[in-house]
């Protein structure tokens, strides 16, 4: 009977358990739409941006800005890791993370410093932990971004890249992200953020001459920032997206996971009982014909 009542208690806390995944997995779908949608919604924006730097470039090839730039004299290269805030999202934070480390050591072989930013508390957990050091971090709306947090990461990573190694600054900036893809999948990447990479574009792709005023220049001055703050903009929304796609296939898996045990624990308890019933049974069968033998003779 004491296992009886064991396995009874495992069923009722294995119950519990599957109860509090099912709704950490509701509450990560709903979570999804809202996130497709924000990410759906920066992208008309974020095109635009590019378009108008692309016309900008291909008409007016002799312009120069420091964002653009290649700075080969400064070694310190800062990679800026998007991971999440909170856990229970499966391979997440443990994929950007692999991916970032990767990407550092590549940059350690080409003679290149690497400078940690960090995005997500677990990121920051992580590095803290290792005694890592980073540059700076920010924590407290990885699953749910705004544009004054994007707008701040943009202009420190900016003010840094203007600097020189000696003012502890850097000659270029990483992101490591996740994009979401499908519900089912969401792929780790890694892409320079400045300087620019922009291709000059040919035959029909080539963007209509535009008048800027007052010049050329002062319009890089002014798109380019709006560029990098849109850029990691729109990379927290694919990554907070990611964050809740992993979520809810976590505790999807968490929650068939219990529901097989508690089928499992139902099994032998059922076992248990039977046994139990089969051995009272044979008892008194037992007995019975011991009642039997006796008043016989």
């Amino acid at each position: 009977m004491a296992q009886l009542r064991q396995l009874r208690q495992r069923i009722k806390s294995v119950k519990s358990t599957a109860k509090i995944t099912r709704a950490q997995e509701m509450i990560a779908t709903s979570r999804i739409v809202k996130a497709q949608h924000a990410v759906a919604a920066s992208k008309p924006y974020a095109d635009q941006i590019v378009h108008a730097l692309t016309a900008l470039v291909t008409h007016h090839v002799g312009i120069k800005h420091p964002l653009l730039i290649e700075q080969p004299e400064d070694k310190r290269s800062a990679v800026l890791v998007i991971t999440s805030d909170r856990g229970f999202c499966g391979g997440y934070n443990a994929n950007a993370i692999r991916e970032a480390e990767a990407l550092m050591a590549a940059l350690r072989e080409q003679g290149r410093e690497p400078v940690p930013y960090i995005i997500g508390n677990k990121g920051l957990t992580w590095y803290k932990f290792r005694n890592r050091d980073f540059a700076d971090s920010w924590t407290g709306f990885s699953d749910r971004p705004d544009f004054p947090s994007a707008e701040k990461i943009g202009r420190r990573l900016a003010a840094d890249f203007l600097k020189t190694d000696a003012e502890g600054g850097v000659g270029e900036i990483h992101v490591v992200y996740t994009e979401f893809v499908s519900m089912l999948t969401q792929n780790v990447q890694v892409r320079r953020l400045i300087p620019l990479e922009i291709e000059e574009a040919e035959g029909d792709r080539i963007p209509p001459s535009y008048e800027f005023e007052p010049s050329p220049a002062a319009v890089l001055d002014a798109l380019l920032p709006n560029y990098i703050e849109s850029r990691i903009f729109h990379m927290l929304l694919q990554s907070a997206a990611s964050e809740h796609a992993a979520r809810r296939r976590a505790m999807k898996s968490a929650t068939d996971n219990a529901n097989d045990l508690i089928d499992v624990y139902t099994r032998q308890m059922n076992q248990v009982r039977q046994a139990a019933i089969t051995q009272e049974i044979s008892e008194i069968v037992g007995g019975a014909d011991a009642l039997a033998d006796s008043g016989g003779e």
